[in-house]
């Protein structure tokens, strides 16, 4: 049986977006850093802590975007050449942890970086993984993400 990720679709809504899971700037991060959400990636979301600096951050910010389905900071933080039209959250779905494993370039000091992560979840009752190796890149200053390839599991 062949694994495939879980990817937003672009078909059009036939039915309103899922309810998001109830995160408030006082709970914990969903990114899995030990701060509150507000503080960490609720920031990037609202835009009142600006664009991420890194593109670890960013990845942990886009996880989080997964997590409270919000669409616009995803579609806003996903590469013109690649960003689809909208986001159409997967109402089984349930993201349950991530575990950044590696980075390679992605600071202030760069134009590109990767970052290796392990996503988990919880759909339709069973738990699963989703390994990617994204891709992230500069455009007009702010870091965006570009695509990924997906590890077979």
């Amino acid at each position: 049986m062949s694994r495939r990720k879980p990817r937003p679709r672009t078909a059009p809504r036939t039915a309103p977006p899922p309810a998001a899971p109830s995160v408030t700037p006082e709970s914990p991060c969903p990114c899995g850093l030990d701060a509150a959400y507000g503080a960490c990636c609720g920031r990037f979301h609202s835009g009142a802590g600006g664009t991420a600096p890194t593109a670890e951050l960013l990845m942990r910010s886009r996880y989080s975007a997964f997590v409270v389905r919000d669409e616009a900071c995803l579609l806003r933080t996903w590469a013109p050449e690649t960003r689809p039209a909208e986001v159409d959250f997967d109402p089984g779905l349930r993201w349950t942890g991530l575990e950044i494993e590696a980075t390679t370039e992605g600071t202030a000091f760069h134009r590109r970086g990767t970052v290796t992560f392990t996503a988990r979840y919880v759909h339709g009752g069973a738990p699963g993984a989703l390994r990617e190796r994204s891709r992230f890149a500069r455009h007009e200053g702010a870091w965006v993400y570009v695509d990924g390839d997906v590890a077979d599991e």
